[in-house]
C-alpha cells in the first residue's frame, strides 16, 4: 500500500481538526505536518516531505501582512513544482477560483464538500489528476453571467470604490483617511460595508479579489 504524505495548511483549529481526523480513518495517508500560517507552511515544506499539499486560500499571518492567497499559490508552484496541491477554501468569487485553476492548483474544493470528497481529491492529486467539486464547477460555471466580478462591484459606492482601490495598494486605514479627508471612522466603515458587499470576510479575500479583478 502505498502511503501519501499529506501536510495540511489552515487557520482555523476546527478545519484543521476535522481533516485530521476525515485522514486518520484511512491507512494509506499520513499527516506528515500542520500548518495555521503562508509562513509556517514554507518552513515546513522546507523541512518535510510532502506528496500533496491541502491548504486554504487565506490564511493571515500572525504579525505583518497577509499573504495573498494567489501569490502563495504561485509561490508553491514555483518553488515546489512536484507537489501537488488541494486548494480548500470558503471562496465563492469565479474570477479567483479561475485563477487559482489556470495557476496550477491541481484540484480544489469548497469546505461545505464532504470529507469523503477530500479524501477522493487526495488520491486523484497524487495521481497527477484534476478534481474539482461540484459547487467549484457551478461557481465556475457561472463565469458568463458575472464577468469578471464587475457585478460585485457594480454594488459599490464610488467611495467605497477609492478606500477599497487604495486599500488593495497597501494604504492603512489612517492613512486613506488622511489622502482623502475623510475621519478614520468613516473611511473604516467604507471598507467595511464594500467588503460586505462583495461578500468578502477579510483582508486577504479583498487582496485576492483585487488581484485577480485588476485595479478598479
Amino acid at each position: 500500500m502505498v502511503n501519501l504524505r499529506v501536510i495540511v495548511a489552515d487557520d482555523h483549529p476546527f478545519v484543521l481538526l476535522g481533516v485530521r481526523s476525515a485522514l486518520a480513518a484511512h491507512g494509506d495517508i499520513t499527516i506528515a505536518g500542520e500548518a495555521a500560517s503562508p509562513s509556517v507552511l514554507i518552513d515546513l515544506l522546507r523541512r518535510v516531505a510532502c506528496d500533496v499539499l491541502v491548504t486554504d486560500l487565506t490564511m493571515p499571518e500572525v504579525t505583518g501582512p497577509a499573504e495573498d492567497g494567489l501569490r502563495l499559490i504561485r509561490r508553491l508552484r514555483r518553488d515546489w513544482p512536484a507537489l501537488r496541491i488541494v486548494v480548500l477554501t470558503s471562496l465563492t468569487h469565479t474570477a479567483i477560483l479561475r485563477s487559482v485553476v489556470s495557476d496550477g492548483a491541481v484540484s480544489m474544493l469548497n469546505k461545505t464538500e464532504p470529507m469523503d470528497e477530500l479524501v477522493a481529491a487526495i488520491r486523484s492529486a497524487s495521481a497527477g489528476q484534476t478534481h474539482i467539486s461540484r459547487s467549484i464547477l457551478e461557481a465556475l460555471a457561472g463565469l458568463d453571467s458575472e464577468p469578471d466580478g464587475m457585478l460585485q462591484m457594480r454594488n459599490l459606492s464610488p467611495r467605497e470604490l477609492e478606500v477599497i482601490g487604495m486599500f488593495a495598494q497597501g494604504l492603512s486605514i489612517s492613512e486613506i483617511a488622511q489622502a482623502l479627508g475623510r475621519d478614520v471612522r468613516t473611511v473604516s466603515r467604507q471598507k467595511r460595508f464594500a467588503m460586505t458587499k462583495l461578500g468578502i470576510a477579510n483582508d486577504p479575500g479583498l487582496f485576492a479579489f483585487v488581484r485577480a479583478h485588476g485595479s478598479f
